[in-house]
């Protein structure tokens, strides 16, 4: 175990970086808004608000992952453990507010934890908070969109990375996205690292609809507030009235779909430009894919993984694996 380093300050990205993010976020918004069927990435749910919002949906009861993978964790925390190794670089993608790795600290007790999130802001004020409960733990921030690339600075430890992807989010890329993502993942890994990962699995449509759906409306909220995060990075001008959200899940293409339905027919204007949305016509903001175990597990195999543990409920089922890189 490796625990002399006290703290690290939180990197950020460079002026010449956030110039060149700035410009790409619009041409990718405008494209995805050009498009036949119009679209905004998921990524963009998660400003200030949308990230406060995601932590008031795992508290409902009808969003089951949170809770169930939490209860995972609890019951196989010393196996998880065993398998991962103590002192590794742990490196946290999508951290939000890093309650998850933080509960396996104790645990896993890392060499170093890196957050990183694309709400910078969001992370950064978490991670302040969490040196003060470990301050024997090397911690660092990085703002990344980590769903394109996986750039990481010469700050982060090489040796025995291990990636920490919680919470079924590999379901918000297709397939085909999530097996390069995952190859991307293996080559950051290096020839010592590994990956924890939670999959959620295929289950009853009913119990699928409630969670992306909940009665109070809090997904609701979550999903509609993109349009007040696109305003502030287009310009443009959707009226957040003028819109529903849609959340159920899709059985022939085994994924969760979340849309936003325009109200009435109406035009939305940006800065060069505009589109004239039809009355029940939709912006398709997020899927989460639900995987059988079996193909969980080939797509970890495909990636240049070795899936060498599982834990999985079987009441509702989910997964989450221990998976080693291959040399």
């Amino acid at each position: 175990m490796i625990n002399l380093m006290l703290t690290s300050c939180t990197t950020e990205p460079s002026a010449a970086a956030k110039a060149s993010a700035s410009a790409h976020v619009p041409a990718e918004l405008f494209d995805g808004l050009g498009a036949r069927q119009a679209t905004i990435s998921p990524k963009f749910l998660y400003d200030a608000l949308g990230s406060k919002l995601f932590e008031a949906i795992c508290e409902l009861p009808e969003y089951y992952p949170t809770r169930t993978e939490a209860g995972i964790f609890e019951r196989h925390g010393h196996e998880i453990a065993l398998a991962c190794g103590v002192g590794t670089t742990l490196i946290d993608l999508g951290a939000g507010n890093c309650a998850k790795a933080a509960n396996l600290f104790p645990l896993l007790r890392p060499a170093q934890y890196v957050a990183v999130d694309i709400s910078t802001d969001f992370v950064s004020d978490a991670l302040a908070r969490l040196r003060l409960r470990f301050p024997h733990i090397e911690m660092q921030a990085l703002g990344l969109d980590f769903s394109s690339g996986l750039a990481l600075p010469d700050s982060v430890r090489a040796e025995r990375r291990l990636f920490f992807y919680p919470g079924s989010s590999l379901g918000n890329f297709t397939p085909v996205e999530a097996r390069a993502f995952l190859t991307r993942l293996r080559k950051g890994c290096g020839d010592d690292g590994g990956l924890l990962i939670g999959i959620d699995l295929a289950k009853d449509k009913a119990i699928l609809d409630a969670a992306y759906d909940d009665a109070l409306g809090v997904t609701a909220a979550f999903n509609l507030n993109v349009l007040r995060h696109v305003n502030r990075l287009l310009g443009s001008d959707f009226d957040i009235k003028q819109w529903r959200h849609l959340g159920f899940y899709n059985e022939a293409a085994s994924r969760v779909e979340m849309h936003l339905e325009a109200k009435t027919a109406q035009r939305v204007r940006w800065p060069g430009g505009g589109r004239d949305f039809a009355a029940g016509e939709r912006i398709h903001t997020e899927n989460s894919y639900k995987y059988r175990q079996a193909d969980a597990i080939g797509l970890l195999e495909e990636s240049g993984f070795e899936a060498t543990r599982v834990w999985t409920d079987p009441r509702c089922p989910f997964a989450v694996i221990h998976a080693q890189a291959i040399s």
